[in-house]
């Protein structure tokens, strides 16, 4: 169901384990998706089709209104519109004030890797971003093989 076109006070969300996933999840890698639902009410959203205000509303009036017993948020890699979904509910959690167990995850070349909502933080602030990169110039390299973007901008200097 998407998250936006849930009703916030829905009885199959009373103390509920919330996967929060993005929209292309299910699609692109669906042995991840379907270790990853089970025991869980699904909500889906992507950032790209729909306003990520929106979705941070949503998601913090069910918040407010369901007593959830724990939140997991699941995307793709390198998509920044499914960063976006992390960064919503980060913010959600923050503004909401709600204390339950809270993870993220990533699927990368059909592998859910579990990232620490500090590290959703801290990709807001390029310029700790770029401070990790001058201390750790060989992340470039992992870069070098996940980013067609990042290649090609090495293929032009």
């Amino acid at each position: 169901m998407k998250l936006i076109e849930t009703w916030v006070k829905a009885s199959f969300l009373k103390g509920a384990s919330l996967l929060l996933v993005s929209e292309c999840a299910q699609t692109v890698y669906p042995d991840v998706y379907k270790r990853f639902v089970e025991g869980r009410v699904v909500l889906t959203g992507c950032p790209e089709a729909e306003n990520a205000k929106m979705l941070m509303g949503k998601l913090a009036t069910i918040l407010t209104c369901s007593n959830i017993n724990d939140l997991t948020v699941l995307t793709m890699e390198g998509s920044p519109h499914c960063f976006a979904l992390h960064a919503v509910a980060n913010e959600t959690m923050f503004i909401t004030k709600t204390k339950v167990p809270f993870s993220h995850f990533v699927i990368l070349n059909g592998k859910a890797i579990q990232v620490s909502s500090e590290s959703v933080r801290g990709a807001r602030y390029l310029h700790l971003v770029q401070k990790c990169i001058q201390k750790c110039p060989d992340i470039l390299e992992d870069l070098s093989s996940l980013s067609l973007e990042h290649r090609c901008s090495i293929e032009q200097k």
